[in-house]
């Protein structure tokens, strides 16, 4: 089990560390107890494939990536498919389906903003700094594709080829979620100075502090309302922000290690305990939370389709699904 502490301090840092914990113990852990029957899962195509972001598209594919490994992975009709690229994935943490049957997904080796199309082809769009390392990635309304680009401690707009870069470096602060909201305002969340960031559709960015000092700020999602919810990792804590007011709420199980978030169709907000192997669901401000079949699951993604069936990858080698008649329950 890697150190908490680590978690703490650099969330994006660690995933490979803990994806190469989690590569060993595949073997094992596939030959574990059976699956409660509330979920659905589907084993890797390769046995040390590890499932990482994840994104739902529009035509119901399951995007994902795969640590250490040179594949795209996406789930539609029923099975997986291994999608080849030209290098090994390295902290593969932004993912974004299109409005085209397509993904966008940050790509550290290639220096890029990649994206795969339905058909298995792929298109690259090279970054000027000669060393990247990338947060999340959201695609907007209006087809901008949005990232954290924690090198040049920026929130970088790529739209029609070219790049637009937003400084976040005078806060002092490091990039790490990406939220486009439906009037295309986008939201970050800014590691090491406790603030969420608000870009307009017409450029200006606002900073806003949140209530918990030292909090840990990791994903952010926007459900339909518009309200912003994120995760306070060292708090251990989901916060929201919605009419001009921060509220946050507890997580039940403490130091749940809470990696990713996500804003369902039905006005539920759920989240992953990578810590504990379970997955959180916040509905009306009651937090509730569901353990994951396997003793030594990990849960890093999740997603919400709009069926409101709960998707997650398991860094222990699993695709899997929570389907909305179980996720609706109490």
């Amino acid at each position: 089990m890697m150190s908490r502490s680590v978690w703490r301090w650099h969330p994006w840092l660690v995933l490979a560390a803990v994806a190469f914990v989690a590569g060993v113990g595949a073997l094992v852990w596939r030959l574990g107890p059976g699956s409660d029957p509330g979920f659905i899962e589907y084993p890797m195509l390769v046995k040390t494939d590890i499932p990482t972001a994840l994104a739902v598209a529009p035509d119901g594919a399951v995007w994902f990536t795969i640590e250490f490994s040179d594949a795209i992975g996406v789930f539609r009709a029923g099975k997986i498919d291994r999608i080849r690229k030209e290098t090994e994935n390295l902290e593969p943490l932004g993912l974004a389906a299109d409005g085209a049957d397509g993904a966008w997904y940050t790509d550290t080796p290639m220096r890029a903003i990649s994206r795969v199309s339905s058909d298995g082809s792929i298109r690259s769009f090279p970054l000027s700094t000669p060393i990247v390392r990338l947060g999340r990635l959201a695609v907007a309304p209006d087809g901008g594709v949005w990232f954290a680009d924690v090198t040049t401690a920026s929130i970088t707009r790529l739209q029609h080829g070219v790049f637009v870069r937003h400084d976040v470096g005078s806060l002092g602060a490091t990039p790490y979620g990406i939220a486009v909201d439906n009037g295309g305002t986008v939201w970050t969340t800014l590691q090491g100075a406790d603030k969420l960031a608000r870009i307009s559709a017409d450029g200006q960015m606002t900073a806003l502090d949140v209530p918990t000092r030292n909090s840990g700020l990791g994903d952010i999602a926007v459900d339909r309302s518009g309200a912003v919810w994120f995760l306070e990792l060292r708090a251990n804590k989901i916060g929201r922000f919605a009419e001009g007011r921060f509220t946050e709420f507890m997580i039940p199980t403490g130091s749940a290690g809470a990696t990713a978030l996500a804003a369902a169709p039905d006005g539920s907000v759920w989240f992953t305990e990578l810590s504990v192997g379970k997955l959180g669901r916040l509905r009306n401000g009651q937090v509730a939370e569901f353990r994951l079949p396997r003793a030594d699951g990990r849960p890093f993604a999740v997603a919400v389709d709009r069926a409101n069936n709960v998707w997650y990858t398991d860094l222990s080698g699993w695709l899997a699904m929570l389907p909305a008649v179980r996720a609706k329950a109490p």
